[in-house]
């Protein structure tokens, strides 16, 4: 372990907390779908710090940094899809509001 890491914990981790928070913040108290999908990204950011960091404490940074590559790859589907059925969304409704959702039939 790295003569530093202890004293980068805690910083790193409120850091890595407080974007966590605005990210989850952002998906759980919006109504606006292009808002709650820039959330679920700051959310996936502030895990993939965290995994950054525990690498970088417990001096696999291999490993970290192999997950983290392998969770963009994944975020960036996910994040493609969602975008696609916000199109989706808007086209039939009108509206980015997700309360507009519930209209919807068939």
């Amino acid at each position: 372990m790295n003569e530093l890491a202890p004293q980068l914990f805690w910083p790193c981790t409120l850091g890595i907390a407080m974007i966590f928070v605005i990210g989850l913040y952002c998906v759980l108290f919006t109504y606006n779908l292009i808002r709650a999908l820039i959330g679920l990204e700051i959310l996936i950011k502030g895990v993939t710090l965290l995994i950054i960091l525990a690498g970088y404490i417990t001096a696999h940074e291999a490993l970290a940094q192999s997950l983290v590559i392998t969770l963009i790859v994944i975020e960036v589907v996910v994040i493609t899809v969602a975008v696609g059925v916000v199109l989706g969304i808007r086209k039939h409704t009108g509206s980015l509001d997700a309360r507009n959702i519930r209209n919807l039939k068939g």
